[in-house]
């Protein structure tokens, strides 16, 4: 049995395993420590089959994104946040798809954004197509063991594997057919058999273990390439007298020119293998590169639009609230609203305008370089001005003489910080010539900021600030706050003596009637802090005298 096959059976028992335990832990009706288990669980399986399957693609930086996927699935037993929530998925995916990467012969240290790009499409194909790879041509089926109890064992496991899907679904059917074969069915099982549960659990688990087959299909080979390794030019012992000629005459030497026109084709097939980790501009068109003059012009015009743009906005900068006040038919609603998302999609599409004109330089021309430097400081020095207005704008809607904070106004302005972050780290590599360090300082950067999330606690501080604004006499939304997550509970609480009866009656329902998860996949701290605080000033809320209409709008 080689290598390629022992690799095969081990991917598929991982895959059944993770497929049937991702199927009972996800049948919960909340995320939480399910989700722990779950992360916990691959995470441990991936470091096994990278360390006995692939150890070249062990390093620190795989522990730490292993260690990572652990952590974001710790945060579903911490916060429930929704956001939060969808924020640590698409945390795990991410990882996933990076954690592909060494496959490709790419370092992760210094793979790029398209590396990125590239580990998640790959990662998709792969769990889609990869086990017919895995079932047909990685696995050589001849080769396993056929003698004694192994020979029995395989045929068994091989014909339960057909026959138990066949014999349950035959089997609810002929339940729901015939009340008379149903209860033979019970009496011979003894309990009350759901078919459709039982269904629903053999569909489930089998398009997960599909698609964790070909995820670690695609994770433990290399994409791309031929699945056959080259074929050996030493001939095996055994072989040897089959293959030596017998002797030949002077005439039929073979001369040395051909030999040396077999020495090409040989060098060419060891370049079969791309190079994943450094590619460049020099597989296009020297038209398609961009020159001094190319990028002078793209940036300078683009330059000069920002700068005309940062103009316009500095006496709103400086003269802030006050401004806007006195600016006939300029409304502060109007302000915030009408630039704030325009400006943050304006900061989004700079940074891959920079990447790519940065790699599409030609090699050649140290003044297109120079230019690109000059430039770009110019255009993100300019671009931090917009992004300064965009944070005013919202803080301007969001502060004393504003409407309170939301989930709406929170997100976008850590999406800025993190913006923020990433232009400086910019400039720190690409802009001193280190491009490939950018997108790992890149990626850990927005995991370091999701992390600072969830001890920051966003949904308590979206409560705690809308509760001081009404101290101050701001309106008070209690319609919108209650319809946070259970962590904006504990702020909710602490609140309910400033406000008003009515206020009071609105948050009553969102307060008593949070349910425990009953299940215990699904416990979450933050969830039974929130039920135990409900319990706790239950009496207290339900004396108030409130109307129906309060408690469900």
């Amino acid at each position: 049995m080689n290598e390629k096959t022992k690799t095969g059976l081990l991917i598929l028992q991982v895959a059944l395993l993770l497929g049937v335990s991702t199927d009972v832990l996800l049948r919960s009706d909340y995320p939480g420590l399910n989700m722990l288990l779950l992360t916990g669980g691959t995470a441990t399986a991936m470091a096994m089959l990278f360390t006995r399957r692939l150890p070249e693609a062990v390093s620190a930086n795989t522990w730490a994104l292993l260690g990572a996927m652990v952590f974001f699935g710790a945060m579903f037993v911490w916060r429930s946040s929704p956001q939060l929530v969808a924020f640590d998925v698409l945390t795990i995916v991410a990882i996933f798809a990076v954690l592909a990467l060494p496959a490709f012969r790419i370092k992760l240290a210094t793979a790029g954004v398209s590396h990125y790009a590239m580990g998640f499409f790959s990662s998709a194909l792969h769990a889609f197509f990869g086990p017919l790879l895995l079932l047909l041509d990685d696995i050589k089926w001849p080769d396993l063991p056929k003698k004694g109890w192994s020979r029995t064992v395989f045929s068994v496991i091989r014909g339960l594997l057909i026959a138990t899907p066949l014999v349950l679904i035959f089997g609810a059917l002929f339940v729901a057919a015939d009340a008379s074969f149903e209860g033979l069915v019970n009496r011979v099982f003894n309990l009350n058999i759901n078919f459709e549960t039982i269904v629903s659990h053999i569909v489930v688990t089998s398009i997960l273990s599909w698609l964790i087959a070909g995820y670690l299909r695609g994770a433990l080979n290399e994409p791309f390439v031929g699945v056959q390794p080259a074929t050996s030019v030493v001939p095996k012992p055994e072989t040897i007298s089959e293959i030596i000629p017998s002797p030949i005459s002077v005439t039929e030497i073979p001369s040395e020119e051909p030999q040396r026109k077999t020495e090409p084709a040989s060098e060419a097939e060891t370049k079969k293998q791309r190079d994943w980790q450094d590619y460049d501009n020099s597989v296009l068109p020297r038209g398609l590169t961009l020159d001094s003059v190319e990028i002078g012009v793209v940036l300078g015009l683009v330059d000069l639009l920002f700068l005309a743009f940062v103009v316009i906005q500095l006496p709103y900068l400086f003269g802030g609230m006050e401004l806007v006040q006195n600016t006939p038919d300029f409304k502060l609603a109007e302000f915030a609203r009408r630039g704030f998302g325009e400006l943050v999609v304006v900061a989004v599409l700079v940074l891959p305008i920079l990447l790519g004109s940065h790699w599409l330089l030609r090699k050649d021309s140290p003044l297109a370089l120079k230019l690109f430097r000059v430039l770009g400081t110019v255009q993100i020095g300019l671009l931090f001005v917009i992004m300064a207005s965009a944070v005013q704008r919202i803080l301007l809607l969001t502060g004393n003489l504003g409407y309170g904070m939301t989930i709406q106004r929170f997100y976008p302005l850590v999406f800025i910080t993190w913006l923020s972050i990433v232009f400086v780290w910019f400039g720190v590599t690409v802009m001193r010539g280190a491009r490939k360090h950018f997108a790992w300082g890149a990626l850990w950067s927005a995991l370091a900021l999701l992390g600072a999330l969830h001890v920051f606690n966003p949904d308590a501080f979206i409560a705690r600030h809308n509760i001081e604004l009404m101290k101050q006499g701001r309106e008070f939304d209690a319609h919108y706050n209650r319809t946070l997550s259970p962590d904006a509970v504990p702020a909710l609480v602490e609140g309910l003596p400033f406000m008003t009866r009515d206020q009071q009656c609105s948050l009553r329902r969102a307060i008593i009637h949070l349910g425990r998860a009953e299940d215990i996949r699904g416990w979450n701290w933050s969830r039974r802090t929130a039920a135990e605080l409900g319990a706790e000033n239950a009496a207290e809320l339900e004396a108030l005298a409130c109307s129906e209409f309060s408690d469900h709008y």
